[in-house]
């Protein structure tokens, strides 16, 4: 048994990023912020930020992109999963992103999610990668 699974709440680092596949599937890639703080044996506050690669697929891509924009927050569930690419000057890259399988949205488009409250509100169904046969239409989601 194995298990990959990612829970995050954080801030998008800047708006979604809406592309097609040759194919005409949708796919939205952007960045999210989590915050760690904590205080030193010292006594100082401190605070780290860690960065996320978030791509979701189909649907849920259009959807991110329509409602979502930099600074809002956002929860999402998710798998990690690896690939590796050559830049222009042929070396390899490799990349860890969370492919999204379900999101909230957790305040309005515009806001940096810090007046609490979630006003708008969306899960969907996993629909984790392009050749994906997750056997649910787009009809089923929600929105």
């Amino acid at each position: 048994m194995s298990v990959n699974k990612v829970i995050l709440l954080g801030n998008l680092g800047k708006d979604p990023d809406l592309r097609y596949t040759p194919s005409g599937k949708a796919v939205a890639t952007f960045s999210l912020a989590t915050n760690e703080r904590w205080t030193s044996q010292d006594g100082q506050k401190q605070e780290n930020t860690t960065w996320h690669n978030i791509v979701a697929w189909g649907k849920q891509a259009e959807t991110m992109k329509e409602y979502l924009a930099k600074g809002q927050q956002v929860y999402i569930e998710g798998r990690i999963a690896n690939r590796s690419y050559e830049d222009k000057e042929g070396n390899k890259k490799y990349v860890s992103e969370v492919v999204v399988q379900q999101f909230s949205f957790i305040g309005s488009k515009g806001s940096s999610g810090n007046g609490g409250g979630e006003t708008a509100a969306a899960e969907s169904t996993a629909e984790t990668a392009p050749d994906a046969g997750s056997g649910q239409s787009d009809d089923d989601l929600p929105f």
